[in-house]
């Protein structure tokens, strides 16, 4: 069975526009709550959100929704995503619900949940929640309404956790670390706990107006950082998205570095601790020079599709514990039960001080394969699977790359674009081909 509201990672789209409307939303919480109550006689979720302007509307909605169905439901303001999810599973709550669309720009907007346990939830869960959504209201009565509130300390427990996860034996001190929260849901945590953990902390992006969040600072756009640092004369600097689930690193010289990247170097920090790593879990889109150096140390790699939530359910049934994506969402489920854009950071700075060495020394093994990534808007009706030349094109490609590099298309599960990726060992070679197959696409 398909889903109609559902994509790779939860629901978004354009404020205004179904189905990120104020209806909609509501809805959505009684069809939620509905499901709820189906295994639950009292529910609680958990509301968070990042810092869009959109965020009062649908927080408001989507409370109203909850509350109809007979939910309970506490309101922790802007907060990362990945401090609803610990949160919800510290306080032993029924859901968390996150309001954000991450790392898009703030016309959008969009809903996330977690279990009880912190974790994404499965794709059966998403279609119960459709079906409730197609079927009659249950609306409850006055004595069986939910009540809302407001939980005035959830930053704090969230920065304490962060911190919580950096060895006990080690601290930043004596780093400069600049920090950039995207104006977005990390903007009052983040620079605190890196401040908090010893480092002297400058803070860029974190002056939220509803408006500006992901808007020329953070993990998409890390030139802002890279000034940063190289202006403050900086060690590092850490570059999060608007929901702070992804990272990205900027060392002392300016060089950027990606979550292929830092999941290599959690990895090599717990060999060289003597923690057996069986394997790691990656995407589609990992890139093969950084497959190529883990299965060198004896890590073995597998590939899941491209969305975080496929890399989590990869990691659970091997019962592995490290994995990620070049774009900066890294799981490491021994110290939480999603991807957190703070806990990474600290647990790559974490190698970097106790070795004593670079993040580009850490990376000496890793010879990057040069990757091209095209995204293509379709025209309305078009269809990419039935597209003759593209197939055409596609298989001349495959020829000229032979076993030097490989070729990869798929559809956004967020924004209605088609992304072709083209990865070569020569750099010239891959924006070529990665032209010429976006060119059949146009």
């Amino acid at each position: 069975m398909s889903r109609t509201y559902f994509g790779t990672d939860g629901i978004r789209g354009t404020v205004g526009t179904p189905p990120i409307t104020p209806d909609f939303m509501l809805r959505l919480g009684h069809a939620v709550g509905q499901v709820l109550k189906a295994g639950e006689r009292k529910p609680t979720v958990l509301i968070g959100k990042d810092t869009r302007i959109s965020g009062y509307m649908i927080e408001s909605a989507l409370e109203a929704g909850f509350a109809s169905a007979g939910v309970d439901v506490l309101l922790t303001g802007p907060l990362p995503t990945p401090g609803v999810a610990y949160l919800t599973r510290a306080l032993r709550l029924s859901l968390g619900v996150v309001i954000s669309a991450s790392h898009n720009a703030y016309p959008d907007n969009g809903i996330k949940f977690f279990s009880a346990r912190g974790a994404k939830l499965p794709d059966e869960w998403e279609l119960s929640v459709e079906a409730a959504l197609k079927g009659e209201p249950r609306w409850a009565g006055s004595a069986e309404l939910g009540r809302a509130r407001r939980l005035d300390d959830a930053s704090g427990r969230y920065i304490e956790f962060c911190k919580s996860t950096f060895s006990n034996e080690l601290s930043l001190k004596g780093l400069k670390i600049v920090v950039d929260a995207a104006h977005g849901a990390a903007y009052h945590v983040a620079p605190d706990v890196f401040h908090e953990l010893g480092a002297e902390v400058t803070a860029i992006g974190c002056r939220p107006d509803g408006v500006n969040i992901n808007a020329g600072f953070g993990a998409t756009a890390p030139a802002a950082v890279v000034e940063a640092v190289r202006a403050s004369g900086a060690h590092y600097g850490i570059a999060l998205d608007g929901d702070a689930d992804r990272v990205q690193l900027v060392d002392g010289s300016g060089r950027l570095f990606n979550g292929d990247e830092l999941l290599y170097v959690m990895a090599l920090d717990r060999l060289e601790q003597g923690v057996a790593v069986p394997g790691v879990v990656g995407t589609l889109m990992t890139n093969l020079g950084v497959e190529l150096a883990l299965r060198e140390r004896g890590v073995e790699v597998v590939r899941a599709q491209v969305g975080d939530r496929y890399v989590l359910e990869e990691l659970i049934a091997r019962g592995w514990q490290l994995g990620g994506e070049g774009s900066g969402h890294l799981l490491s489920l021994d110290r939480h039960t999603t991807g957190d854009g703070i806990v990474s950071a600290l647990m790559v700075l974490q190698a970097a001080v106790r070795s004593g060495r670079s993040l580009a020394t850490l990376l000496d093994g890793v010879r990057l394969y040069p990757q091209t990534l095209i995204n293509v808007r379709l025209k309305p009706g078009a269809d990419w699977r039935t597209n003759g030349a593209l197939a055409e094109r596609r298989a001349e490609v495959d020829r000229e790359l032979g076993t030097t590099g490989r070729v990869l298309i798929r559809p956004s599960g967020t924004e209605p674009l088609v992304r072709v990726m083209v990865e070569a060992e020569d750099a010239a070679q891959a924006k070529r081909c990665a032209e010429r197959l976006a060119e059949a696409l146009g």
